[in-house]
């Protein structure tokens, strides 16, 4: 049985896991001390490796259950968010935990990229003063909304998107997907969002000063409902924060470095409507102490 332990030592590449694995085997049988020294490794290591396998055998659970999570999302789950989920499940967790069993599983939540596209193009009508003023937060629904066109380049083919983020929830109104960032895709998505008999007069409707919000008939229609239109300063991204927060997370949960997956752009229309709803109903966000945006 001792050949099984030189072995292991003699064998080039051989882990010191491997040898603590051995040496636990022969323990029963054999001195202690011959075989740390037959396998080349200390007391003090040897331990270590036993201490850590105990570990990993109490947290089996809990690292089965952050898998589940992780790859349920699809990557998209961070440490904090994970432990929210956990916590959702019952799970009593310190995310430091959460933190460090990901790490040592390579789970890594997907990075985000910036957009490009900008919808500006010179003053074509009436520009807005900005009413938000970078102050995103709302008590209640229909206070402040939010909106912008973000463009996926899939191969060369376009889709652009247009929602409406609700800033209390962080949900998304209503939306519109077109092949062209035009007028009609703006009043469309309008008219998803505005409720024949909802009051909208408490309500601040921001985008930046895209041709499409200077436009009279747009304008007009918030005018109808008594909405107030508020825009950012002209390049200035961070005025409207919110919504270039949901691009970044939506592009990168579920397009950059995944495009070939893609086949269609009607393939892509469909990916995109299906994280919506996810992003609505399903994901969990911190801000909302681990609720969905529609909860």
């Amino acid at each position: 049985m001792l050949k099984k332990i030189e072995s292991s030592s003699s064998r080039k590449g051989a882990k010191k896991e491997e040898k603590v694995k051995v040496i636990a085997e022969l323990r029963a049988k054999y001195p202690f001390k011959i075989l740390l020294k037959i396998a080349g490794i200390s007391r003090s290591v040897y331990y270590y490796y036993i201490d850590k396998k105990d570990i990993d055998e109490k947290n089996k659970d809990i690292i089965e259950k952050i898998k589940e999570i992780y790859y349920a999302n699809k990557g998209r789950y961070g440490y904090r968010r994970v432990t929210l989920e956990l916590k959702n499940q019952g799970f009593n967790i310190n995310h430091k935990k959460v933190q460090r069993l990901m790490k040592k599983f390579n789970l890594q939540s997907i990075i985000r990229k910036k957009r490009k596209y900008s919808s500006y193009k010179g003053q074509v009508g009436k520009i807005a003063d900005n009413h938000i003023k970078r102050d995103f937060e709302a008590t209640a629904p229909n206070q402040k909304w939010f909106t912008d066109v973000t463009e996926f380049n899939l191969r060369g083919e376009k889709l652009y998107l247009s929602p409406i983020l609700d800033a209390y929830g962080r949900y998304i109104v209503s939306y519109d997907i077109s092949r062209s960032p035009n007028l009609e895709q703006i009043n469309h998505m309008l008219n998803l969002a505005l409720k024949e008999n909802e009051n909208y007069e408490n309500l601040i409707f921001h985008s930046d000063q895209g041709w499409q919000y200077q436009h009279y008939s747009y304008q007009k229609r918030l005018k109808e409902k008594k909405i107030t239109q508020s825009m950012s300063r002209k390049g200035n991204s961070l005025d409207n924060g919110l919504m270039e927060c949901f691009f970044g997370l939506l592009k990168s949960e579920m397009f950059y470095e995944q495009e070939e997956k893609y086949k269609t752009l009607e393939e892509l229309k469909e990916a995109i409507e299906n994280y919506i709803y996810y992003y609505n109903n399903k994901r969990i966000k911190e801000k909302l102490k681990g609720l969905t945006p529609a909860s």
